[in-house]
């Protein structure tokens, strides 16, 4: 294919900047790219969806192709990562009904529907057909339907996890452990808050579209708050932001929290001396 040279993959948007300045003709390119794709490695394929940030005009230097690939039989799913003239290239290879499990077994209990949001925003390839079509309303339908709502027990153990790492960030013993914390709070109160309002919630570097999406005000609050944690180290505005997140499920959580593991949770010790080998024997006695 002339239009598209193959190139290292730093080269992609250098590429991408050659282009006129024009989202048609740079989708008319990237879908030439995955109709390649798609002839050249699944040949035996119904459809394809291609997504992922480039089609949406959102590319980086390493940005991939997401593509969804879809067969009508496999012995099971698999994932797979590849270049293709240039671009990085992730695979998700399913049949339907794998993707059925997966949507709904997988990605939904989660709450982040990645698949699904590929599937109903994908284009189809080489073109739209039954399969695809009826794969969308699929994925609609999960999307509809929404994440599982949450347990008294699992939004307990969401707030117990807050309160945790907002003490963390309060006195962090080192700024490495503040940057550490911080960001796991950063993720931890996003899925806190859109689970806890029965939302699809979202990972990575998706949080900030999904929630200025979800609202514009919170996003903004979250990115200042977040810049003095990790630009200044002050805590403040971020732990006010998770106290009045949480305040409407009973606030931070930490006295009277107890968790309960399951009753088969044991193992008698007796199995596992009966396990040791002499060598075994010999290498604790060392010890």
């Amino acid at each position: 294919m002339n239009d598209v040279p193959s190139l290292p993959v730093n080269s992609i948007v250098r590429w991408l900047t050659r282009l006129p300045r024009n989202e048609t003709e740079l989708l008319s390119n990237l879908v030439r790219v995955a109709k390649d794709i798609f002839e050249s490695r699944y040949p035996d394929g119904r459809v394809l969806f291609l997504a992922g940030s480039i089609v949406r005009g959102e590319g980086t230097p390493h940005s991939d192709l997401d593509l969804v690939v879809i067969f009508d039989k496999l012995p099971n799913a698999y994932r797979e990562s590849f270049h293709f003239q240039g671009f990085p290239v992730e695979a998700f290879v399913h049949d339907p009904e794998t993707l059925n499990y997966f949507l709904f077994e997988v990605d939904r209990p989660t709450g982040v529907p990645s698949l699904a949001q590929m599937i109903l925003e994908g284009i189809e390839l080489p073109e739209p057909n039954e399969v695809s079509q009826s794969l969308k309303q699929l994925a609609a339908s999960v999307l509809e339907m929404g994440p599982p709502e949450l347990s008294d027990e699992e939004v307990l153990k969401l707030r117990y996890n807050l309160t945790s790492l907002v003490d963390d960030v309060r006195q962090p013993r080192s700024r490495d452990e503040l940057l550490a914390s911080g960001a796991e709070l950063y993720e931890a109160l996003v899925d806190y808050y859109f689970r806890s309002n029965n939302c699809w919630s979202a990972k990575g570097k998706a949080i900030p579209r999904i929630l200025k999406r979800a609202d514009g005000d919170l996003c903004l609050r979250f990115s200042n708050s977040f810049e003095e944690l990790f630009s200044k180290g002050q805590s403040e505005k971020v732990i006010a932001l998770v106290e009045e997140l949480l305040e409407t499920n009973g606030g931070l959580l930490f006295d009277g929290h107890r968790l309960e593991a399951p009753v088969n949770y044991r193992k008698p010790l007796t199995d596992q001396v009966s396990e040791l080998t002499p060598l075994d024997s010999q290498c604790s006695d060392d010890v």
